[in-house]
């Protein structure tokens, strides 16, 4: 029995470094859902991961890379057609990050409905899934379908749209297709940016209620990179700050984030419900002490932390406290 699924892109991203004038990139595995998955399994959970990816050598780096943290990678399909999907990066002075995606007829955007057959009698706790695969057909048709048969049988949804602009036609296409698809959500993340992008307003609370009323998405998350998150549940509100790290590169972090939150509602047992306000404090606690580890090295699932880590960040580094 599997705690979490993920479904949709997984692709190696090509990290900078060395000098601007003659850089040099980094192969390191990524894609928001496999990232997720790749948190929480390093945790200790039960995770599982589909996605296709190419029969190259930057599919099989994906498959060891999951592997290797321990993600069930048995409903990955291989094409023998298509080539693994590529993202070369470039970082900011502040770690921040732009993609240039080599995306065209790749294997992650034809994902089919043949691949997900036999998802049909798996019932995780969470079901999760992101924008980037609603881009283009095949995937579009088959995460959508993936998630509506895991909503049927009583997996919780989760969904960051991880807002990839240059992947889209355009942006009214991306917004429309995003605010379409909100609803299927029970557990939702969004960044601060995005949450201006999709609802007009760069106020977390407003962006929160306004979500919660218009959906009826009890959990609700806002990311705000180096000043924590707020989150809206269940009608209470949480502001929680991340942790003054050293920040190398982000990508990764609001993944992880969101893998530290999913952790701690499965490690406590309890229903939504149950949850009380004290506990989702710590959730979002441990969640930023997470995303911002990962932020300390470069790549994604190569930048994972392990319990201890993460543990010794809430016990010793200071917060940074930024509004």
């Amino acid at each position: 029995m599997f705690d979490f699924i993920s479904i949709g892109e997984i692709l190696i991203d090509f990290a900078p470094y060395g000098e601007k004038s003659q850089r040099l990139f980094q192969q390191n595995p990524g894609g928001a859902p496999a990232n997720v998955a790749a948190v929480l399994s390093k945790l200790g959970c039960q995770t599982a991961f589909v996605g296709k990816v190419g029969k190259d050598a930057f599919g099989q780096s994906c498959i060891h890379a999951l592997k290797e943290v321990g993600v069930d990678t048995g409903y990955m399909p291989v094409s023998e057609e298509f080539p693994t999907t590529l993202a070369f990066v470039t970082l900011d002075e502040s770690g921040n990050r732009e993609f240039s995606f080599y995306r065209k007829h790749t294997a992650d955007v034809n994902l089919s409905l043949e691949d997900i057959a036999p998802l049909a009698e798996l019932k995780p706790m969470f079901f999760h899934f992101g924008s980037v695969s609603l881009t283009a057909e095949p995937s579009r048709t088959t995460v959508l379908e993936a998630v509506k048969q895991a909503k049927e049988n009583g997996s919780l949804i989760s969904y960051d749209p991880n807002l990839r602009l240059p992947l889209w036609k355009d942006a009214q296409s991306a917004k429309r297709t995003i605010l379409d698809t909100i609803g299927l959500a029970d557990v939702l993340k969004i960044s601060e940016e995005e949450a201006e992008f999709l609802f007009g307003t760069s106020d977390c609370q407003k962006a929160a209620r306004r979500i919660e009323e218009t959906y009826e998405i009890p959990f609700i998350i806002i990311t705000r990179g180096p000043k924590g998150c707020f989150a809206r549940v269940n009608g209470m509100e949480f502001t929680s700050y991340a942790y003054d790290l050293k920040t190398i590169d982000t990508t990764g972090a609001g993944d992880s984030f969101l893998a530290g939150v999913l952790y701690c509602w499965l490690k406590s047992g309890k229903s939504l419900g149950e949850l009380t306000q004290k506990e989702l404090e710590s959730f979002f606690d441990f969640a930023n002490a997470t995303g911002s580890l990962v932020t300390t090295k470069k790549g994604a699932i190569p930048a994972v932390p392990s319990l201890e880590e993460i543990q010794d960040c809430m016990a010793h580094a200071p917060k940074l406290i930024l509004e």
